[in-house]
C-alpha cells in the first residue's frame, strides 16, 4: 500500500516556517514527506533539511519522494523526543524551524494491519515505532481493570471510562481480545444504546487513549517543545500542528510559558530576570474548504510562534 497522507494546513504552515531558503529546517514528524516536499522546494542548494520519524513505511515513503530534493535532506530514525541528540549528532547548533505534525498519519489509519483504526478489522497494535514491544494488545489484555479505566479517561476523555474496562476485563476471561474488531464490539456493548446515538464512533474515545498509552504521545510533548524553542536561532520559528484537545492543550500551555515575560508579582520590583523566548504564540485552524476536502483536518489546528 500506498503510504498517502493528505497534509493539513499545507500552504499556512510552510508560509509561515520558511523564512531563509539557506537555512536549516527540522520535520519531527516526517511522515510521508507532505509537509517537508514543500519545505525543499522553497530551500536552496545551501538549504538543508533534517527529517525525523520512527516509522519503517514512512521512512521508506519519504527517501523516495525526497530523492530529488536540491537542497540538503538529512533523514533520520527516531522519535522526536531524541531531537536536541539528534541535532548533536548531526553537528546542528542552531536551526531556522521547527515542524511538529502530531497525532496519528492517514496512511496508519487506513492500513488495517497497523491496528490503529475502528473501522478497519486487523491486529491491536497502534504502534508508530514497529521495534517497540508494547502494543495495545498487551494493554487490552494485561492491564488491571483501574488501569484501563484510568487510562480511557484520563487520554480519551471517555465519560464511560469505568464500564468499558469492566466489560473488557470481563470478555478477556473468556478469551483474550486481539483485534481491533473484537474490541469494538466489546466498547459498543458498553456504552449504553441512547448513548451511542450522538457523537462520533462509540469508539474513537477509547482508541485514542490506547494510542496515546502505546506511543507515549502526551508525556514527551511538554519538554520536546521547549528543546525546539532552544534549538531555534533568534527570528526562528516553530509551528505545532494538534489533532485533539489534550495534546492541544499542553502545546498551548507550553508556549505561553515561553512566551511569558517577569513573573515577579506585578507591584514588586522584577527580581527573577526572565525574559520571554518568543513572540506571543498565534493559532490557526483550517478553513471550510480544506475540511471539506480533508474531513481528518476538522480538528487540526497549529500554534505558531518566533523565537526573540
Amino acid at each position: 500500500m500506498e503510504f498517502a497522507h493528505v497534509s493539513v494546513l499545507l500552504k499556512e504552515c510552510i508560509d509561515w516556517l520558511v523564512t531563509d531558503p539557506d537555512g536549516i529546517y527540522v520535520d519531527c514528524t516526517l511522515g510521508g514527506a507532505g509537509h517537508s516536499s514543500e519545505i525543499v522546494a522553497r530551500l536552496s542548494d545551501k538549504g538543508r533539511l533534517i527529517g525525523i520519524d520512527q516509522d519503517d513505511d514512512a521512512l521508506a515513503a519519504a527517501k523516495e519522494r525526497l530523492k530529488d530534493a536540491q537542497c540538503i535532506v538529512e533523514i533520520v530514525r527516531s522519535n522526536f523526543k531524541e531531537l536536541k541528540e539528534v541535532l548533536h549528532k548531526l553537528d546542528v547548533e542552531k536551526v531556522t524551524g521547527i515542524l511538529f505534525d502530531l497525532g496519528v498519519s492517514s496512511y496508519q489509519l487506513d492500513t488495517p494491519e497497523r491496528g490503529f483504526s475502528y473501522m478497519h478489522e486487523g491486529p491491536l497494535d497502534m504502534r508508530m515505532n514497529q521495534e517497540s514491544t508494547l502494543t495495545a494488545d498487551t494493554i487490552v489484555n494485561m492491564y488491571s481493570e483501574a488501569e484501563l479505566a484510568g487510562l480511557i479517561w484520563r487520554y480519551g476523555e471517555e465519560r464511560w471510562a469505568k464500564r468499558i474496562a469492566q466489560f473488557i476485563v470481563a470478555e478477556r476471561q473468556k478469551k483474550p481480545l486481539h483485534t481491533t474488531g473484537e474490541l469494538v464490539e466489546v466498547i459498543k456493548k458498553a456504552i449504553p444504546k441512547g448513548a451511542r446515538k450522538d457523537g462520533p464512533h462509540p469508539a474513537k474515545r477509547t482508541f485514542q487513549a490506547l494510542r496515546i498509552e502505546v506511543n507515549d504521545e502526551l508525556n514527551i510533548l511538554d519538554q520536546v517543545v521547549e528543546d525546539a524553542v532552544n534549538a531555534l536561532r533568534p527570528g526562528g520559528r516553530i509551528g505545532v500542528i494538534t489533532f485533539q484537545s489534550l495534546e492541544d492543550r499542553i502545546v498551548k500551555q507550553k508556549l505561553a510559558q515561553l512566551a511569558r515575560g517577569c513573573i515577579c508579582p506585578p507591584h514588586m520590583p522584577c527580581v527573577c530576570g526572565r525574559k520571554p523566548l518568543i513572540s506571543k504564540p498565534g493559532s490557526l485552524v483550517p478553513g471550510d474548504k480544506e475540511v471539506a476536502m480533508n474531513p481528518r483536518a476538522r480538528s487540526a489546528r497549529l500554534r505558531f510562534a518566533e523565537k526573540l
